[in-house]
């Protein structure tokens, strides 16, 4: 019977540290998951807002009026300058093609669509040249008539990504 004297307050003081030393440990283990979450959502946030930033540069690398003046030489015909617009938006989708991974399918399918026409404007229009016309006619009317466009691929693409950063980030 003495030794319960001793026994039992000892069992109840090692239950208790037990218990103690248990909820502590449980409550940093959540602090450092949430630590984690923190930075994990930070740098995803970081990519997510760079894909925004590279997709709009891609907007604008292939706007009209920005593509055609890039690529418009002195004594340029109509065939090559059709050619090589058509090649440059091409190669700045497929630059930025990884960027769907951080954006919204609707964004990504705006983007799609905005290429897309594009390149059917471009070859539409260039349907109504000669080959080895000047390519600064078919320049002036490619600008033209996208820019006359009640509201074209482009704005609309640039207004969905406009609205999901808005959103993302600023609440």
């Amino acid at each position: 019977m003495e030794i319960f004297k001793y026994i039992l307050p000892a069992f109840i003081v090692m239950i208790t540290a037990y218990l103690l030393f248990d909820k502590m440990l449980s409550n940093e283990e959540k602090k450092r998951t949430f630590e984690l979450a923190r930075k994990d959502r930070s740098a995803i946030l970081a990519l997510r807002l760079r894909a925004y930033e590279r997709i709009m540069l891609l907007l604008e690398r292939t706007n009209p009026a920005n593509i055609a003046l890039n690529i418009i030489q002195p004594g340029m015909n109509c065939l090559d300058f059709q050619t090589q617009m058509i090649d440059n938006i091409r190669k700045e989708f497929e630059h930025n093609y990884v960027q769907q991974i951080y954006v919204s399918d609707e964004l990504w399918t705006a983007i799609g669509s905005t290429q897309e026409n594009l390149i059917k404007l471009i070859n539409t229009i260039a349907g109504h040249f000669k080959a080895d016309d000047q390519a600064v006619q078919l320049a002036e009317n490619f600008i033209r008539i996208y820019a006359e466009t009640e509201e074209n691929p482009t704005q609309i693409a640039i207004r969905i990504l406009k609205s999901e950063v808005r959103n993302q980030f600023i609440q």
